[in-house]
């Protein structure tokens, strides 16, 4: 059996292989280079692949090696994250889908760069804080931009905030390079209430943490407690609610979201919670072929 690492090589290379047969740089014709991608992607969905325009260099469509299931992702637009309350949203330019935060701005972050086909790092995410903030260094950003983030985890989950620690203080000088860990993001968003909209209204608005990986994945942790599965006392089962939190995960999945679910105890004790993290964020990594 092959080592894992051989195998990931191995299969880096053949994507690189297959992304540089529709390069520019090789076809530089675009119809031809859509041609040639039409031409393979029939046989590479059958390993639950697609090669998928995912941006463009000179004028000429950039391919990428991505799973179906992230096939269907466009590039994030507005990513809206880091609040505990719903935020005030308006449009300020519909054509270009321009959006801006009425009240409150203080208490909601919108990244709104390009996001390419490595994903958001936290490098890219500390840049963006440092040229919007105009801070002076960059460790004054990574502080500053840490403790914003850390600013927004609920104040009644401990086990939230230890899972937000861990993966900084696990992967320590290789943050940089992997994954932002974006806490509270907004995946919906509704103007009006569940009274107002009724059954039409858009539930599970917000997630605990979002990774926005290479080649458009997306993985969705979520800490439940009680409140997830039991009564709001805490005495007794509701089913309602762990229906609606079923329901809620298959939305997600059949979109293309990866989600993992971690149990509020399992998180509690920071000792255990370092090691089961630890294998945890390994595994997810070589799952998805990231990579610092």
């Amino acid at each position: 059996m092959a080592h894992p690492d051989a195998e990931a090589s191995r299969l880096a290379g053949a994507h690189q292989f297959l992304e540089g047969l529709v390069s520019a740089d090789l076809v530089p014709d675009e119809p031809a280079q859509r041609a040639i991608t039409d031409v393979i992607n029939p046989r590479l969905r059958e390993a639950g692949l697609e090669l998928r325009e995912t941006g463009s260099d000179g004028g000429y469509p950039v391919f990428s090696v991505v799973p179906v299931s992230a096939a269907r992702h466009r590039q994030p637009k507005n990513l809206v994250f880091a609040s505990q309350v719903k935020p005030d949203i308006r449009i300020s330019d519909a054509i270009s889908n321009d959006i801006e935060i009425v009240e409150n701005a203080d208490k909601v972050l919108i990244y709104d760069r390009p996001i390419g086909t490595d994903g958001l790092r936290w490098r890219d995410l500390q840049q963006w804080w440092k040229d919007t903030r105009q801070l002076g260094s960059d460790d004054e950003a990574k502080r500053s931009l840490y403790a914003r983030l850390s600013s927004a985890l609920p104040g009644n989950s401990p086990p939230q905030r230890n899972l937000f620690d861990l993966y900084h203080e696990i992967h320590g000088t290789a943050v940089p390079g992997l994954p932002a860990l974006l806490p509270e993001v907004w995946l919906h968003w509704d103007p009006k209430t569940v009274r107002e909209r009724g059954t039409a209204a858009l539930l599970g608005h917000r997630m605990d943490f979002l990774l926005l990986l290479p080649q458009g994945q997306r993985v969705v942790l979520e800490v439940d407690g009680s409140h997830h599965y039991a009564s709001p006392d805490g005495t007794r089962p509701a089913p309602a609610r762990y229906a609606a939190l079923a329901r809620a995960d298959r939305e997600l999945k059949l979109n293309g979201y990866e989600v993992f679910r971690f149990g509020a105890t399992e998180l509690r004790d920071p000792g255990s919670a370092r090691s089961l993290l630890q294998a945890f964020f390994a595994d997810l990594f070589r799952r998805f072929n990231v990579t610092p």
